[in-house]
């Protein structure tokens, strides 16, 4: 490889999973486009040992390819982030979560984006969800049925904002996302989405037909462990506090934007977050009715009260479960021809 700036940094923020590693490096080095360098920022955990052995071993499989950094202390989701975005070299950031795994030819794929779509500062993906075996989805997100270009301001900010929440397969320009770099929303878990709208407002989002990652959904949530986290996130699962907190914190994010750069997106992030609600709602559905109500008030005081489909998903999908609502979803689906975002993981 020569020393010509490398296209892609693979950035993959590391905590526990160690047993899916592998899976993950595999799928990366089987790409046929090999112009990219893999970025890993471990992040105190538990498995440490484990992870830098694991790690080694790719290292002398692919010497010169791979970068690994210890975190002196938990930095958190967010901080991590960031921390990778400081140390990738690449052109473009290519986040991938640390039990997922990317599609084959995707790098090739993207890159092809990214000739025919020079200005793009962000690539909005598709993706599959598995649960037990990355043969079998059990669900595949298509926000569009073609590739498309988001013009740069309000046009690529509304669509892509809340469809950046999941970081496998976030790919966003390298430069203009260390531009940006700030610790004003740790403990969000939305640090990409401060990329999204900032990166956004200059540059062009391009949409991707084709499946770029498949996003594992049998492990819970490892979030709770980082000062900015401890109390607000439980480990192993998504309280009704850490909910609310997720959505308050993106809105708290778009709501600054207006503040460093005088554009205003709230009430268009707003409305979009209330048409498409469920995800926010659907692993609290086990509540009592005195706990789901105050998850519904919670909601409804960040400004969401005055949105019809709001109600209807709180509302609705409480009175008739996940599993009737899960039904009815996948034949909306069907019936549209393409399929749209109903889960939220993040790791």
């Amino acid at each position: 490889m020569s020393c010509e700036r490398r296209t892609f940094s693979i950035c993959i923020p590391a905590y526990n999973r160690a047993r899916y590693l592998p899976s993950l490096l595999d799928s990366i080095f089987a790409q046929g486009f090999k112009n990219f360098e893999v970025v890993i920022c471990e992040d105190r955990s538990p498995e440490r040992n484990e992870i830098a052995t694991i790690v080694q071993s790719y290292v002398d499989l692919f010497p010169g390819v791979i970068r690994y950094y210890e975190n002196k202390t938990n930095l958190g989701y967010d901080a991590n982030i960031r921390n990778l975005v400081e140390h990738a070299k690449g052109q473009y950031c290519f986040f991938m979560g640390n039990d997922d795994l990317m599609c084959k030819g995707a790098l090739a794929h993207v890159n092809g984006l990214i000739q025919r779509h020079p200005n793009v500062g962000f690539i909005l993906k598709s993706y599959a969800v598995f649960d037990h075996s990355p043969d079998a989805f059990s669900q595949e997100i298509h926000y569009f049925k073609e590739e498309r270009e988001f013009n740069p301001g309000r046009q690529a900010i509304v669509v892509c904002y809340r469809r950046s929440g999941v970081i496998s397969g976030y790919i966003v320009n390298r430069d203009d996302a260390y531009a940006c770099a700030t610790s004003q929303f740790d403990g969000t878990l939305y640090y990409q989405m401060h990329l999204t709208a900032s990166v956004l407002l200059t540059k062009s989002a391009v949409f991707s037909p084709e499946l770029l990652v498949l996003c594992r959904n049998s492990e819970p949530p490892d979030f709770g462990n980082s000062e900015k986290e401890k109390n607000i996130y439980t480990p192993g699962c998504y309280t009704t506090q850490a909910r609310i907190k997720m959505v308050s914190g993106a809105l708290s994010i778009i709501a600054a934007l207006k503040d460093a750069q005088g554009e205003d997106f709230l009430e268009d992030i707003k409305r979009d977050y209330a048409n498409y609600f469920y995800p926010f709602i659907r692993d609290q559905l086990f509540l009592s009715p005195k706990a789901y109500l105050s998850l519904y008030w919670g909601y409804w005081k960040l400004g969401f009260g005055k949105y019809p489909l709001f109600h209807f998903y709180c509302l609705g999908c409480y009175l008739i479960g996940v599993r009737r609502f899960d039904a009815i979803t996948g034949i909306v689906r069907r019936y549209l021809g393409h399929t749209v975002q109903i889960g939220v993981n993040l790791r």
